[in-house]
């Protein structure tokens, strides 16, 4: 608990500017705090919290003076959690989702509460049109195996994600299917495949970047594509796998690159261009993730209900060409 890494702790007060504190660590230190161990990288958790990254590293300075202790190694290129940051990182969710969910009541009175769903860059409209049950988007998009964690560990009761078999178990979770996305590439107009109304799955380079822990399930998924097509890898460290960065590797490599399904802000250069991959063709596949243990009658109809919808509008068809999914396991 937060109450074992703050020195004298009691129950969060307001001040006079109505800010959240413990002692003296406000509830939008920690919020801060939770986006920089997220995203390990100040600029994006700047870019994400809709502040200066300098006021930003300013905060998480004085959280760390406030609470004697290191959480954060970071230099210029790099950023990671200390193991007082690690502990530190799973209490700041915890106090924050609580704050949340009071928050919430107090708001809502005995009305129910709404479901808080995440997501990384795939969110069906229906969702947020959803009267019964009601259903909260959370604000933070986030990658899928930080969703996933925040669906086990309860700051999350449902999130839409990519999530391997594996992880299920170990993280207690269930997994519904809403949709397969087929992957494209990007490649040069200038390349020889784009005369062709589709480019060979050999001919294609993956990106994976160094930044496990913000592209872990995309790392996992590219490494396993290339390794079942003879793709080559090629490794960026820059956050590549998403916008104008992204589209600058494609120019530079000159070749067919897969895209991600992480949608891009900025427009394509007008010099590149998109083609359809062919045997196989990449799947990626979005899931509804919740608790298993989560027996709440409010969570199986949001479910049912996404579900059932995504049934009706064909997104659980699978392609009928030949293609290619990290496991062959159906999901419900």
């Amino acid at each position: 608990m937060v109450h074992d890494l703050l020195p004298n702790c009691h129950r969060p007060r307001l001040t006079p500017q109505a800010s959240c504190t413990i002692d003296n660590v406000e509830l939008r230190q920690l919020t801060y705090f939770v986006a920089v161990a997220e995203e390990l990288h100040f600029g994006r958790a700047a870019a994400r919290l809709h502040i200066a990254s300098p006021s930003l590293s300013q905060q998480i300075q004085n959280l760390e003076r406030e609470l004697g202790t290191q959480l954060l190694i970071r230099d210029r290129r790099h950023v990671e959690l200390t193991p007082a940051g690690r502990q530190f990182l799973s209490d700041a969710r915890e106090v924050l989702g609580a704050a949340t969910r009071a928050f919430d009541r107090a708001r809502n009175g005995s009305e129910e509460l709404p479901l808080r769903l995440g997501y990384v860059s795939w969110l069906p409209p229906e969702v947020t049109a959803m009267p019964d049950p009601r259903v909260r988007v959370d604000e933070w998009v986030l990658p899928s195996h930080t969703q996933a964690a925040r669906v086990a560990e309860g700051s999350l009761d449902l999130a839409i994600a990519w999530i391997e078999e594996a992880d299920l178990g170990r993280l207690n979770l269930a997994a519904h299917l809403l949709s397969y996305e087929k992957l494209e590439a990007v490649m040069p107009r200038a390349y020889p495949a784009t005369r062709l109304e589709s480019v060979p799955a050999a001919e294609i380079t993956v990106l994976v970047d160094v930044d496990e822990a913000s592209w872990s399930s995309w790392n996992r998924y590219a490494y396993a594509f290339a390794e079942a097509t003879e793709a080559s890898v090629t490794k960026v460290e820059d956050g590549g796998i998403a916008g104008p960065a992204f589209f600058d590797h494609v120019a530079r490599l000159r070749r067919p690159v897969l895209d991600s399904p992480k949608r891009h802000v900025a427009p394509m250069p007008p010099t590149l261009t998109r083609r359809p991959v062919r045997s196989p063709v990449p799947v990626w596949e979005w899931s509804l993730l919740r608790r298993a243990d989560d027996t709440r009658p409010v969570v199986a109809r949001a479910a049912r209900t996404l579900i059932d919808h995504a049934s009706a509008v064909g997104w659980r068809t699978r392609p009928s060409e030949p293609c290619w999914l990290p496991s062959s396991e159906k999901r419900a």
